[in-house]
């Protein structure tokens, strides 16, 4: 056996035991429970522009300032929104990072 193949070999053996922990299902289950709702609010959020403008015109044609009515400031809050939903993943990500460091910590003891 070459040196890769027994260095994949170990690789797998290390993670088969890593996502055998029951922290990393604890791990994986808080993630998940951050990403589905906000995958969730954002698809809602988004699709939420093209059924006001289909359905309810007259209230997106309503002016708010000078020609600029409410259709382009709810467009306008989707960059809002997604660029705050990074900001906020990236902060929540980075308990998730050192979980994992943790989890690697351990086993490599």
């Amino acid at each position: 056996m070459s040196d890769k193949e027994n260095k994949s070999a170990e690789d797998k053996e290390m993670w088969e035991r890593i996502a055998a922990r029951p922290e990393f299902d604890s791990l994986l289950a808080a993630k998940r429970r951050f990403v589905v709702p906000c995958c969730l609010f954002f698809l809602i959020y988004y699709f939420a522009l093209l059924y006001f403008v289909g359905w309810h015109l007259d209230l997106m044609k309503k002016p708010v300032f000078g020609k600029i009515n409410v259709a382009y400031l709810f467009a306008l809050s989707q960059f809002l929104m997604a660029w705050g939903m990074a900001w906020l993943y990236m902060r929540k990500a980075a308990t998730y990072d050192k979980a994992v460091a943790e989890i690697l910590k351990s086993e490599t003891r």
